[in-house]
């Protein structure tokens, strides 16, 4: 998939919801998502870098996007309730989520993690992605091929040491996943993946990795025909996988 070469009209007349739509892999997704003919309804807590993603598509020649400045840890049922009827009612379908939101304190053993840190890495990670799935589902069905992305990580597929928390959050949406396919159906034409990006050049592995030289690692943009791929109808038969990114 790294080789994949999208037509340029692959997303043409689809709506698109981003989470993390303001940074990192959100950011890039986002963009080349709009770069390919998508509406893009771009989800994420700060305004200010959403209102520059915003100007960037419409720079770049893409159709006028959405911004939903909203905090996933603050997510209750009825406000992603709201969320999915304004979606429907401004941009009138939904093709596809891309969960690209997330939250991370710092890699510390188990034995120094709180309570609190976990609920709110359970509730950003596994939770909220969860419910602003299940809120846009009806939405989703409508759609004639609709995808959903929910974003990995290694060490939620490949569990080590001082990864806690998220990790555990993380390894959930593969879970999430499979069971969502499950209960969905392989004639349906909607679509459940977990999507691992791998070492990326982000503000994210920057913490993680702080020794570690940007520049030997591919930016977020080298993981875009993977986005791309999954997110456009040529991938139509792949349901339920979890699928690490090799850029």
């Amino acid at each position: 998939m790294k080789d994949y070469i999208p037509r340029p009209d692959l997303l043409a007349g689809r709506v698109i919801l981003v989470t993390g739509a303001s940074a990192g892999l959100g950011r890039a997704a986002s963009l080349a998502y709009a770069r390919h003919g998508a509406t893009v309804a771009l989800l994420a807590r700060d305004e200010t870098r959403l209102e520059a993603v915003y100007d960037e598509i419409l720079a770049a020649g893409g159709s006028e996007p959405a911004m939903f400045p909203y905090d996933l840890a603050a997510a209750d049922d009825r406000s992603l309730d709201t969320l999915a009827g304004t979606i429907a009612h401004h941009l009138k379908r939904l093709d596809g989520v891309l969960h690209s939101a997330h939250q991370f304190y710092s890699l510390t053993p188990l034995a120094l993690q709180t309570l609190e840190q976990w609920q709110t890495l359970m509730r950003v990670n596994l939770i909220a992605p969860f419910a602003l799935t299940r809120a846009c589902l009806p939405l989703l069905q409508q759609s004639p091929d609709a995808s959903v992305i929910f974003t990995g990580e290694t060490h939620g597929h490949h569990p080590a040491a001082y990864w806690g928390g998220y990790a555990v959050a993380k390894s959930g949406l593969e879970s999430l996943t499979r069971i969502w396919s499950d209960e969905i159906g392989a004639e349906a034409n909607l679509r459940f993946n977990t999507l691992i990006p791998g070492p990326v050049a982000t503000t994210l592995r920057a913490r993680t990795h702080p020794g570690l030289d940007p520049a030997s690692l591919p930016g977020p943009d080298a993981l875009m025909p993977w986005y791309l791929y999954l997110m456009g109808e040529d991938s139509r038969a792949l349901r339920g996988q979890v699928i690490e990114c090799q850029a």
